[in-house]
This record gives C-alpha cells, structure tokens and sequence, in this order.
C-alpha cells in the first residue's frame, strides 16, 4: 500500500476511515495527487473517477442520498472548486452529507499571480455546515517554505514542535468536520493546502491518532401533554407532508392519521408516504377551489384548526398559497434539525424524529366527530374520476405520456425526478408504492438531475429509472460522462423542444423573443448524445408506439437505455391548464 509522503494527506484518509466514510468521488488534478494517491492505494475505500466537478458532486450526492451517509468528493485548487457549489447548495437544504475535500496552493502563493489559485478558504460559507481549513504542512518541502513561505516558520520552536502543533490544529478541524456531518446530515468542506512535490509516495504511514467514533443516539421528545389536548380539540387537522426518505415514519402512525375522521393527510409523490386516504395530488384538491365562484366559501371550508407538518420541502405551489392566506390556528413542525416557516404562521418546532414524536403523541389522542376527511374525500373521489375522464380525451402531449409512464414503471424501482415540469406532472399520476421516489427539491435546479440519479443507482439493488425533460437532460449531459453507469440504469426524456414550463407560468407570449429567452428552443438530437456515450436509444412520437416502447424499455440489456418521447411544444401547457379546468 502506498501512501503521500505528505502528512495532511494521510491524515485527511485516516479521518474518512475513523468516521466510517468510504466513499470517494475523485476529479483528476495535479494539486490534489496527494489525495489521490492516498485513497487509491487503500482497499479500504471504493473511488470512483469523473471528469466534471460539478457533475461528480452530484454523482457523490446521489450516492449520499440513498445511504444516509456521507460521501466525499475530491478537487484540485482553483477553479474546480467552484464547481461543487450548485451540489453543495442542494446537498445544504436537503440535508445530504456531502464532504468536500479541495486541494489549494499554500497560503503564501494565494493572490501572486499563479494559475489556478483563487481564495478556497471559507468559499462555501453561506451553504456550508462547516469550513474545515487545514494548516500546511511544514515537514514537508521545508525548504521551499524557508525561501518563499518564511512567515509560517518560527524560529523560537524547534521544526518538529511547529509540526506538531499544526497536526494537532488539524486533527481538531477535521475532528469537527466530520463528527458534524454526520450528526447533522449536512455538507462540510475541508480545504487542505500542499507544497510541492506532490506525488511522492511511501509504504511507511505517518502515526495517526488511535480515534473511534460512535454517533450519539438522539431519542428524546418534550411533554406533549398541552398539544394532545389541543388536537383533541381540533375538528379540522391538516397533515402536510414533504420530501421524505422512504420508511422513514413508521406505517402504524400513518394508518393512525389516515383513519381520522378529523384529518386529511396531504402528500406528494416525494413524500413516499402511502395510504390509500392520502391526499395525493395537492393541486387537483386545490385548483378547482381557485376556480369556484364561491372559492371564499370553499377555502374556508378547508382551511385546518392544526397543521402539522413533516418532510422537507413542498413542490406545490397552491398549497403554499393557500396556508399562507387562509392561516391554520397553529402550525407544528417536525424535524430534528430545522423548521422553515413555509406559511409565515408556525408556533411550534418539535426537535426530534417523527417518529420518535408519534410514539409519544398518538398514544394521548382521541378520536373526534368530525366530517373533515368525509367532505373532502367525496371532493377527491370526484377529481380522480374526472381526471380518467380528461386522460381520454386529449391528444399525444406531455401529460398523457406521462400517465402512461406512470403506470408502467415495474415494482420495486427507484424513481428520480428531474425539476421544473416532470417533478410537477408526477404528482399528478399514481405511483406503485413499491417505487422509491427523489428529486433535488433542495434548490430545485435543473442542473444536476441525471448525476444524482447515476450516483444513486450505484449501489440500490433495483434498477433506476430517470424521467427528465429535454432542457434538464441536455443542462446535465455531462452526467452520462461516467464509466459507472450500470446497464440497468434508464432514462426517459420527454422532449417538448424547450423549457415547456415557461408556457404554463404566467407572461409568456408567442414571440422569438419569448423562445429564445424563456422557451429556449432547440434542435439538439439526443440520439447522437447517446451513441456517444454508448446508451441505447430509442424515440417515439405517439401514444400507440410509447405504448409499444415501454414493454421493451424495462427489459434486461447490456447498456443503459434512453426513450425519447417527442411532444408538442405548443399544446402541452394548454393541455395541464385545461385538465384543471375539466375537473373543476
């Protein structure tokens, strides 16, 4: 085994390996050969080589996102740093422990005039949960230092004490970097400082200090005496739950909620929640209150005692609206970490599990007459029917393809969902609870969907499906740059030639100007990307051969497959505007 000569090298590995962290995502450099070279010798860690840092930070993310446990990413100085931030961003309101570990230049060659040198330390702060900045090494390249880093030495401390001592400050930083990932599932970046030479290598490992960590068990909950007493209370009681990790509330609690005749439970399909009392199509609950005459009426009617909310963050934007109008008497959060104030009206954060807090809660309630879940069920039943109705009568376009994707998604896949207009029209369709659903809802950016899901994939025991549209597809192109793609992964693009959502915010207009702005028409032909990249393609452009498609499309293959499915550009928005019409 081999190992850098350079001792922050060392220990920046030996730290990964005290704090369980085997997973590394490397991007070649020069700077960062110390590292490199320190992770690959050593079996103990399964590395992973892509090319573009940003989409290497998304790969790391997806990776991240399925184990619930940090993985690292690894830079060279400058530039390539930068790179991470969109992941970093995301990984920071998703809570997804990302480790970023960039090489820099020492500190006395910051801002001289060298190539690829910019000021690393502290860049992440406003989206980071730590800023790790390592000490250089004075034990190596010594000389160097004396003649060009002189104001690092000391003279009254003997070398070898001014070594220690900078070990020491290292140890704690790391110490603390990583004991707050993985605590708070929360990203930290470690900037670490070489001189060169940079490749040297030695059999012989630098003395580590002999660390074991083990993550404190968290499983307390305040009285909930006084809030029982208030749900008890509550006619009217609204669950609104977000990003969830599948399994992560216990179904016993969610059959509880969802028997109670004084609550509805609203879901999206991120939530991987599942009941068949769920509310799972917000916007279908919602709109057709937007368009009532008597919408006053109607919200009121709605609008809970209780909102109780659990999850990260919120794809619709009518139920943000409407919360934030017609205002619950109180609103409780659950979360261990954090509370947004989503609504502008919460009064209580509960600092623990769910279900940690359910165990506690559910066992004090009682049950209360209440014709809340009753009203609106009839007024779900009715939507679902129509929205079957609208289904056979509207011609090819993205909605329609997207109901019969729904439906033909074998059990047991993981699902990732690309943002803008897919993650949107998903939670208009039913999902097989069997299917483990993501989507980067942190930022809620386009610009790293098909990374995360190639990360994701990498060690899920079922296969992965990505549904994307054409302009987040072609955003994160570089994403199929990854000898790692596993022959299982599929991809479906649906291709409306633009930013199809633009037409269905307000403002648009058909003009030149309006396509080439928002829309950002395109004629980029997705077959040749795939054959580049070794992935099989495919593309239909109606309903009878999507229908034909998709029964080979799941089948077994030696690459990774891609459907393309071509839409109108100019009928889709009207299409969804129109269905919440119909079902009004």
């Amino acid at each position: 085994m081999k190992y850098s000569t350079i001792p922050s090298a060392q220990t920046v590995a030996h730290y990964c390996k005290i704090y369980g962290i085997k997973e590394i995502v490397i991007s070649p450099g020069s700077r960062n050969a110390p590292l490199t070279i320190t992770f690959t010798e050593d079996d103990y860690f399964n590395c992973f080589s892509v090319v573009d840092e940003r989409c290497a930070a998304f790969f790391a993310l997806g990776m991240a996102q399925q184990q619930q446990k940090p993985v690292a990413v690894i830079c060279t100085s400058g530039s390539a740093l930068l790179n991470y931030y969109p992941a970093i961003s995301e990984a920071f309101y998703s809570d997804i422990p990302l480790v970023v570990i960039s090489a820099d230049r020492p500190p006395y060659k910051i801002d001289i005039g060298d190539g690829q040198t910019i000021r690393q330390d502290h860049v992440f702060d406003r989206h980071i949960g730590y800023s790790a900045n390592l000490k250089l090494d004075v034990s190596h390249a010594t000389e160097t230092i004396k003649k060009q880093g002189k104001s690092l030495l000391s003279s009254s401390t003997s070398l070898e004490n001014q070594q220690a001592q900078i070990e020491a400050y290292n140890d704690k930083e790391l110490g603390q970097a990583f004991q707050l990932a993985i605590e708070t599932m929360s990203p930290v970046h470690i900037n670490v400082p070489f001189e060169e030479p940079l490749y040297n290598a030695t059999t012989v490992p630098n003395h580590q200090p002999a660390l074991v960590y083990k993550k404190p068990e968290l499983d307390a909950v305040e009285n909930l005496t006084a809030f029982a007493t208030s749900w008890n209370q509550a006619k009217r009681k609204l669950v609104l739950v977000g990003v969830a990790y599948p399994n992560a509330v216990a179904q016993e609690y969610l059959d509880f909620l969802a028997t109670d005749k004084s609550v509805i439970v609203l879901t999206e399909t991120t939530s991987n929640l599942h009941h068949p009392n769920f509310f799972t199509s917000i916007d279908s609950l919602i709109a057709p209150i937007e368009k009532s005459v008597n919408s006053d009426e109607l919200f009121k009617k709605l609008q809970p005692d209780i909102v109780l909310t659990f999850g990260g963050l919120i794809v619709s934007k009518k139920i943000k609206s409407f919360l934030r109008t017609y205002k619950a008497g109180v609103h409780w959060h659950i979360d261990a970490k954090k509370a947004y104030d989503t609504f502008f009206s919460i009064t209580h954060h509960f600092e623990t599990s769910e279900n940690t807090f359910f165990r506690s809660f559910i066992p004090k309630l009682k049950a209360i007459e209440s014709d809340y879940y009753s009203y609106w069920s009839a007024v779900k039943r009715n939507y679902e029917v129509k929205r079957n109705q609208y289904l056979k009568e509207i011609p090819f376009s993205d909605m329609l393809a997207f109901s019969k994707i729904a439906k033909s998604i074998p059990k047991n896949y993981q699902l990732h969902l690309a943002n803008s207009s897919t993650v949107r029209y998903a939670q208009l369709f039913a999902i097989d609870p069997s299917i483990t659903v993501f989507c980067n809802r942190g930022t809620s950016g386009i610009d790293g969907s098909t990374s995360t899901a190639v990360g994701a994939a990498i060690y899920h025991q079922e296969p992965t499906l990505l549904i994307t549209g054409d302009i987040s597809f072609l955003y994160d192109s570089n994403g199929l740059w990854n000898k790692n793609i596993r022959s299982d992964f599929r991809v479906i693009v649906l291709n409306n030639d633009g930013g199809g959502i633009f037409r269905i915010l307000p403002g648009q207009e058909d003009t030149a100007n309006f396509e080439t702005f928002f829309e950002t028409t395109h004629a980029i032909d997705i077959a040749k990307l795939c054959s580049g990249y070794n992935i099989l393609h495919e593309m239909v452009d109606n309903e009878k051969n999507l229908e034909k498609a998709l029964i080979n499309f799941y089948k077994g293959s030696k690459m990774p497959k891609l459907l393309e499915i071509k839409t109108p550009r100019l009928i889709n928005n009207k299409i969804l505007l129109s269905y919440f019409d119909f079902i009004s």
